[in-house]
């Protein structure tokens, strides 16, 4: 199978560094808007009120806008407790910050601050993770869910992942996910398992290739 081009629309760089290590294993070449020159391209107002709707937006209108195959993704933290919030406001649910960091920082914030007397038996979580290839048209070509099961810490511990990350607990060992190597958090996590699904349909659809 020749390699298949496809074109990741987010500007977080750590998502484009996830899907990339597990798709360029199945032979396909993974750019950002960055590597395309498509990063001024404004952002779509992402106001599905699912994971599926807000990637079906975003993958759909990024490529009609640069003619080009498109995968996109919406995920979040959707939080038991907190009756499946931050779920789609998880990027931004705090309404602080200007910089990926500190929107993250005031996100975990605000989370341990929502939590705060909450008993560890219901702090279960689950990260989910809604995928989107559309054609260049706009038309939708595959859509697939992924899901990550945890609960929420009581501190921030590690520093290998971004977002929810360093409060997602993955174990018993108590490990967060940013304690996770790349690959076993790429193994386990709700992107992962999103794009293995897209990998295995781009794999048995080489009319794509």
């Amino acid at each position: 199978m020749k390699s298949t081009e496809i074109i990741v629309a987010t500007g977080n760089p750590h998502k484009v560094e996830e899907i990339r290590e597990i798709l360029a294993v199945h032979g396909f070449r993974v750019l950002s808007l960055t590597d395309v020159g498509a990063e001024g391209i404004p952002e779509p107002e992402e106001d599905g009120d699912t994971f599926a709707q807000n990637a079906r937006i975003k993958a759909t209108q990024y490529a009609r806008a640069i003619n080009r195959m498109v995968l996109a993704d919406d995920s979040g933290l959707a939080v038991d407790a907190l009756g499946g919030a931050p779920g789609v406001f998880s990027a931004r649910w705090s309404g602080l910050g200007v910089t990926r960091e500190e929107r993250d920082n005031a996100n975990n914030k605000k989370l341990l601050e929502e939590l705060a007397s909450t008993p560890a038996d219901r702090r279960t979580a689950r990260f989910v993770c809604a995928m989107c290839l559309s054609a260049a048209n706009g038309s939708v070509i595959a859509e697939t869910v992924g899901e990550f099961h945890g609960s929420i810490g009581t501190n921030a511990r590690g520093v290998n992942g971004f977002g929810y990350d360093p409060l997602f607990v993955v174990d018993a060992n108590g490990r967060t996910s940013a304690e996770l190597t790349s690959q076993q958090k790429n193994d386990r996590s709700h992107r992962g398992a999103a794009t293995r699904a897209m990998a295995k349909f781009l794999a048995t659809h080489p009319s794509l290739s």
